[in-house]
C-alpha cells in the first residue's frame, strides 16, 4: 500500500479565551491517499478552518504529527507540495487574472517561458482564456475563484486544500465551481481536502467526513 500523501495523527488544538482555554481540536486522525478527494463538514465554530490551518502548515497544532508524503513538513515545501482555495478568493487586485495565477509560480522561484505557457493553459482549463488580462474587479465572484482555483494547480502540487470555496458564491456559481475543482483534481491526480457547509457538495467527494466535538469520523 503507497504512502499516504497527507498523514495526521492525534492532532490538537486549543486557544485562550479570558480565563478559559478553549479546546477546538482533540486527537484528529485523517489520512488522504494520493489523488483521492475528501470532505469535512461540521457546524459553524466546529474548527474546520483550524483543521485546515494545521494540515497546511500555517498554524502548528499543540499536539500529533503531521506528515507531508511520509516527511515532516517543512514550510518551505509548502508552495509545492500544496495549493490553497479559499472562501474569500485572496487575489492580488492591482494585476490581472493569468499574472495572479502566475503569482504561484514566483513563491518557487522567477518564472520562465514553461511557467508562463503553464499558467496560460490553466486559465484555458478553467474557462477564462477570453478574460487573462482582466483585473479581479473586472470578473465576477464565479470568475475570480476559477482564477484561484487555476493559481492552486499552478505548481501541480499532489494536495489541494479548499476551505469553504464556495461560501462567497450563489448557488448556481457555487456548484460550477465545485464541479470544476473536482474534475481538475481527478484529470490531474491530485488529492483534495474540502471543506464545505453544503451536503451536496461534499456527497461529489469520494470520502465524506464530519468534525463534531474536536474530531473527525
Amino acid at each position: 500500500m503507497s504512502e499516504p500523501i497527507l498523514s495526521a495523527r492525534r492532532l490538537s488544538k486549543s486557544y485562550v479565551s479570558g480565563d478559559r482555554r478553549i479546546e477546538v481540536l482533540c486527537g484528529v486522525d485523517l489520512e488522504i491517499a494520493a489523488g483521492e478527494s475528501v470532505s469535512i463538514r461540521g457546524e459553524s465554530g466546529s474548527g474546520k478552518s483550524t483543521l485546515l490551518n494545521l494540515l497546511s502548515g500555517l498554524d502548528s497544532p499543540d499536539g500529533g504529527e503531521l506528515a507531508w508524503a511520509g516527511a515532516s513538513v517543512h514550510v518551505d515545501a509548502r508552495a509545492k507540495f500544496l495549493g490553497m482555495v479559499f472562501q474569500s478568493f485572496y487575489l492580488i487586485p492591482e494585476i490581472d487574472a493569468l499574472a495572479n495565477v502566475l503569482m504561484a509560480a514566483r513563491m518557487i522561484g522567477a518564472p520562465g517561458a514553461v511557467e508562463r505557457a503553464r499558467a496560460k493553459e490553466l486559465i484555458a482549463r478553467v474557462g477564462l482564456a477570453e478574460r487573462a488580462t482582466h483585473l479581479p474587479a473586472q470578473l465576477s465572484g464565479g470568475e475570480r475563484q476559477r482564477v484561484a482555483v487555476a493559481r492552486a494547480l499552478m505548481n501541480s502540487p499532489k494536495l489541494i486544500l479548499a476551505d469553504e470555496p464556495t461560501g462567497n458564491l450563489d448557488e448556481r456559481t457555487g456548484d460550477a465551481v465545485i464541479e470544476l475543482l473536482l474534475g481538475l483534481c481527478r484529470d490531474t491526480a491530485t488529492a483534495l481536502a474540502l471543506v464545505t457547509h453544503n451536503a451536496s457538495h461534499a456527497a461529489k467527494t469520494r470520502r465524506q467526513l464530519m468534525l463534531t466535538a474536536g474530531s473527525l469520523a
